[in-house]
């Protein structure tokens, strides 16, 4: 990786440096020159280490037959021993490296008699244990570095296994919401809707009438929405499911003209708006509404949505209440959600009384980060 590339530099330009240490201190001038030569070579082959570990080492082995040169021939095969799993390979490296360190130079010199002489053969144990010894701590490296990865693998497995549980534990919750939602919620819309249209029918009041095809409307454009809320639901995550035909600046009209209050439309706003900035309008103005119904009986409502730098600006003002409000069941989500999605979308969403005592709700949307 990138990442690595400076400290592995540093490190083999450590180890070139304490190679040329080394061949300052045990190749001294007046060694045939051959030695000095091939110990340089040695010392500044140790740059390709990493891409070329094999032909490293082989370049660093005539520094071990002609000199006392060490530091090169060792590194090169602890390199080739962490990089190399063929075993065979790494041993007949270190036996040649412990028969090139031992032989004297040039191997005219070797007399056959002095092969059994003890010293030999202690020297010959030592070069296989200096052979020896950067091998087995490459392997170490090797093994360590392997363990590492399988670790981080289990680790991933795991958290891989732990997210898969969760979602299954998910899946039964929305399960068991979606049989709720149906059983219960839809039930009872369902009745709301059946009332409202045997009131419709049988009533001969024709506000009653209206009030009556509007609670309808209502109900069954909820039920509407429940049903797909509910497929969504069913449908665990296995696939993306939009909750509903999502409502568009074109839906706006049907939704004041049927928000059951006395609420007027002004927007110059253009149809090709991104379509998340059109829920996100759709939403407010739709929340807005709802909660001058509940809060505010009786009240007026204008919506105006303009287009200005590049921003979408959402005002919904009502007036003050005529009439005091019912008490209804609220959560008090309405407001944060509205919050919130604005947030995601990089826009803004305030709202606070006015001057006349009612109320005002605005939303800033921008329009480019969205498309």
């Amino acid at each position: 990786m990138p990442a690595r590339r400076p400290p592995s530099l540093l490190l083999d330009a450590a180890l070139v440096c304490a190679a040329l240490i080394d061949t300052w201190v045990h190749v001294g001038l007046q060694d045939p020159p051959v030695a000095p030569i091939c110990a340089l070579l040695a010392a500044f082959a140790l740059f390709l280490r990493h891409r070329l570990p094999f032909v490293t080492f082989l370049l660093t082995l005539p520094a071990a037959m002609v000199s006392d040169a060490v530091v090169a021939p060792v590194a090169a095969l602890y390199t080739l021993s962490s990089l190399s799993r063929h075993r065979v390979l790494l041993a007949g490296c270190a036996l040649v490296y412990a028969i090139s360190d031992f032989l004297p130079w040039p191997w005219t010199r070797l007399r056959a008699d002095e092969l059994a002489d003890t010293r030999n053969v202690v020297h010959f144990g030592y070069s296989l244990a200096t052979a020896a010894a950067p091998v087995f701590l490459g392997q170490l490296v090797q093994a360590r570095r392997e363990l590492s990865l399988r670790l981080a693998e289990i680790t991933a497995a795991r958290e891989s296994e732990r997210l898969l549980t969760a979602q299954s534990v998910l899946a039964k919750e929305r399960a068991q919401l979606a049989r709720e939602m149906h059983d219960v919620v839809s039930h009872q819309v369902s009745l709301i809707a059946v009332q409202a249209g045997a009131l419709q029918v049988g009533s001969r009041d024709e506000d009653t009438k209206q009030a009556a095809a509007s609670i309808r409307r209502l109900s069954v454009q909820t039920l509407d929405e429940l049903r797909h809320m509910v497929s969504v639901l069913r449908a665990s995550g296995s696939r993306p499911t939009e909750l509903t035909p999502q409502p568009s600046l074109a839906d706006l009209q049907r939704l004041v003209t049927g928000s059951g209050i006395e609420a007027e439309l002004k927007t110059d706003l253009p149809q090709d708006l991104p379509p998340t900035v059109q829920r996100a309008v759709y939403r407010t103005v739709q929340e807005a509404l709802t909660n001058v119904r509940k809060h505010a009986p009786g009240a007026t409502a204008t919506v105006r949505l303009v287009d200005r730098n590049g921003a979408v600006h959402a005002t919904i003002t009502n007036t003050a209440a005529t009439r005091p409000a019912l008490p209804l069941p609220s959560a008090h989500h309405g407001l944060a959600g509205l919050g919130q999605r604005a947030e995601l979308l990089g826009g803004t969403v305030s709202w606070g009384p006015t001057a006349d005592g009612g109320w005002e709700l605005r939303l800033e949307m921008p329009v480019e980060r969205n498309r």
